[in-house]
């Protein structure tokens, strides 16, 4: 157990051999000890693989694997990056195809929508994938195709929607490093008390942010939509229109 070959290395720790030395490439692991042509590894390689593999569960990249391992991530951030990859930890994961399938949509579709950003994956044991609540999402694409909008059109608001989107996105994380993260990491807490916050708010911020932004959002379509045919509507379209908004201007009435 002191000595292991590359070979053994990978059968102890369940992985491949090219997996291993992919991870020396990224420098995940520590080089091993060599005598002439012969590489020795040790308990130091089984402990590390073990911990990649905790941490690719949790949903982290490899480049956050990086940090986390070198310890160039401090302690009271390694617990938020796990927290932030293990948002939807409880989601069934699926690969694209997988997410066609179930949907009915054809994946080249799907390869569309996500390459203009409107499907957004998340990483996932270092696969890109994508969750079961995400169907509802591309079935709901699919229905504005249904009702006349012209594919080109729908992925052309997709990737302005995606780019205001992440805009929003870029502020919100900023505005919770100035006056959450920034104001903890330099108080005189503990490190363990530092990070236990850090995920407390986190959990309570991401819930919040969405619901925020959800109903705001459909508040303003509904504002745009009631504006627009006031303008150019018939009678008859602005009644109906007025009826339906007030039908649903709050999720789940009716």
């Amino acid at each position: 157990m002191d000595r292991l070959r590359v070979e053994d290395l990978a059968q102890l720790a369940d992985v491949s051999v090219d997996t291993i030395r992919f991870y020396q490439k990224r420098r995940l692991l520590p080089a091993p000890a060599r005598e002439g042509r012969v590489a020795w590894y040790g308990p130091e390689h089984v402990e590390r693989l073990a911990r990649i593999r905790e941490l690719q569960a949790h949903g982290l990249t490899l480049a956050l694997i990086g940090r986390v391992v070198s310890g160039d991530l401090d302690a009271t951030d390694a617990p938020l990056a796990i927290a932030v990859a293990d948002a939807d930890a409880r989601e069934e994961f699926l690969s694209l195809g997988d997410l066609a399938e179930r949907a009915g949509i054809p994946v080249e579709l799907l390869e569309a929508v996500a390459h203009e950003g409107l499907l957004v994956p998340r990483v996932h044991d270092g696969e890109e994938r994508y969750t079961a609540s995400d169907i509802a999402i591309v079935r709901a694409d699919l229905s504005m195709l249904e009702t006349g909008f012209p594919l080109p059109d729908l992925l052309a608001l997709a990737r302005q929607h995606n780019e205001s989107t992440r805009e929003i996105a870029e502020q919100a994380v900023a505005l919770f490093d100035q006056y959450v993260r920034t104001p903890l990491r330099e108080s005189d807490r503990s490190d363990r008390e530092k990070a236990d916050q850090l995920v407390a708010a986190f959990r309570v911020l991401l819930p919040a942010v969405t619901a925020l932004v959800e109903h705001h959002f459909r508040r303003v379509l509904l504002e745009v939509a009631q504006e627009h045919l006031e303008s150019v509507g018939e009678e008859h379209e602005l009644a109906a229109a007025t009826a339906e908004a007030a039908r649903r201007i709050e999720p789940g009435t009716s």
